[in-house]
């Protein structure tokens, strides 16, 4: 097997040091030598790998958002239906990983920090997008474009507040309560918004009668 190099080991490294950091202190309020010191390297080695915190930071959520698209891709693979797809962007988005304290804080630091940085702000529009273009494409295989377009934008709009709400500690969601309440959802306004159900309220609908 072809040996890795320390440079890939040591970025990653200190990417897995400022998310911890990050999630120890609520905030992107940290220093390279705060990350550094987590890393268990001098802050020196630190910028020769990234020149600044903020190329580091940016480099932190580029990670979790190649984490969480590897994710939903191989989950997408196993799954044979649209329902099971959409199940299946539902389970990553409240995957274990995601669920870690450390990287709650992280998203909401990052979320936080997107008013100020365009940066941040783009590629948090890159997850919205991905996550509603997941939801869309599977939903426009089971109802009219227009009806798709709304619950993919409920959903996404769940799963975004169901994970901000596991920061709120004294009132905890857990996993299957998040994934259980986002199903509850969409099986309810599929279930309403189907064309099968569309045409059995027609059927009921009471005719004029001719004069």
């Amino acid at each position: 097997m072809p040996k890795v190099g320390m440079e890939p080991l040591r970025r990653k490294a200190l990417v897995d040091a400022a998310l911890r950091v990050i999630g120890d202190h609520g905030s992107l309020a940290v220093t390279m030598s705060d990350i550094a010191r987590q890393a268990g390297v001098s802050p020196a080695l630190a910028h020769h790998y990234f020149g600044s915190k903020e190329q580091l930071l940016i480099e932190t959520i580029r990670s979790l958002l190649r984490q969480l698209r590897h994710d939903t891709v191989a989950a997408l693979k196993e799954a044979r239906t649209p329902r099971e797809r959409l199940s299946a962007v539902i389970r990553v988005s409240f995957h274990a990983d995601q669920f870690a304290p450390d990287t709650i804080a992280a998203w909401l630091a990052f979320y936080a920090e997107a008013q100020r940085s365009e940066e941040t702000r783009r590629f948090l529009v890159i997850y919205a997008r991905r996550l509603r273009s997941n939801l869309l494409a599977d939903l426009k295989a089971l109802l009219p474009a227009d009806a798709a377009e709304r619950i993919a934008e409920g959903a996404a709009a769940m799963i975004d507040g169901l994970y901000i709400r596991q920061s709120l500690k004294s009132a905890p969601i857990g996993i299957e309560a998040s994934i259980a309440l986002t199903e509850d959802y969409l099986n309810a306004l599929l279930a309403a918004t189907s064309p099968s159900a569309q045409g059995k309220r027609n059927d009921h609908i009471e005719r004029p009668k001719d004069k």
